[in-house]
């Protein structure tokens, strides 16, 4: 065989690169960023609402502050923009069909939707906070920014609230982490 023949045939295959759309193509390099999963709730009364979400950080210690990204086409953006605040529960491991349940966009609306689910009204801003979740966070609007299709919400935290129950149990008892990686959720053990 000649040699160059006998080269071609000892190199790796190539592959031509999929030719993606650049949101296609940020969204497949983002599945494989994992992050923690939120159910973000704002409003109160019949005019309340929730949806699932992970685009949620820390932002600042001093002063407190958070920021979530929503959707303009949400309808949790509009109710943000109208109550001036919003609340955030951490999720669990245990609560993906939690998760799941907030991210079906056939769930009723407004108070209705809690009726699934076990919550408290949040001392501060009225907005549910999940029952079982490993923490929550209430949170003024300070300002909205545009972020192309999203909204980038940024608050000032009113109040934050670990789950004691979840900080004391023992591994593998619940208060594992609740994360997005690849489309699914997964769970990550709690530090022993």
């Amino acid at each position: 065989m000649p040699p160059q023949r006998r080269a071609e045939l000892t190199r790796s295959p190539r592959r031509s690169p999929r030719a993606l759309s650049p949101q296609a193509a940020l969204r497949s390099v983002m599945s494989q960023f994992a992050t923690g999963v939120t159910v973000l709730t704002a409003g109160s009364g019949s005019t309340c609402h929730g949806m699932t979400a992970n685009a949620f950080t820390s932002v600042s210690l001093d002063p407190p502050m958070v920021l979530c990204c929503v959707s303009r086409a949400a309808r949790m953006h509009e109710l943000i923009m109208s109550a001036h605040s919003f609340a955030v529960s951490i999720l669990g491991a245990d609560q993906k069909s939690v998760a799941r349940y907030f991210a079906d966009w056939q769930r009723p609306s407004g108070r209705a939707q809690f009726d699934a689910v076990h919550w408290e009204r949040g001392q501060r801003t009225g907005a549910p906070l999940l029952s079982g979740a490993l923490a929550w966070v209430e949170c003024e609007l300070v300002k909205a920014y545009d972020g192309g299709d999203h909204s980038i919400f940024l608050g000032d935290v009113l109040q934050a609230q670990r789950n004691q129950d979840a900080a004391a149990a023992a591994p593998g008892s619940g208060s594992d982490a609740l994360l997005f990686f690849a489309g699914d959720f997964h769970r990550l053990p709690k530090a022993s």
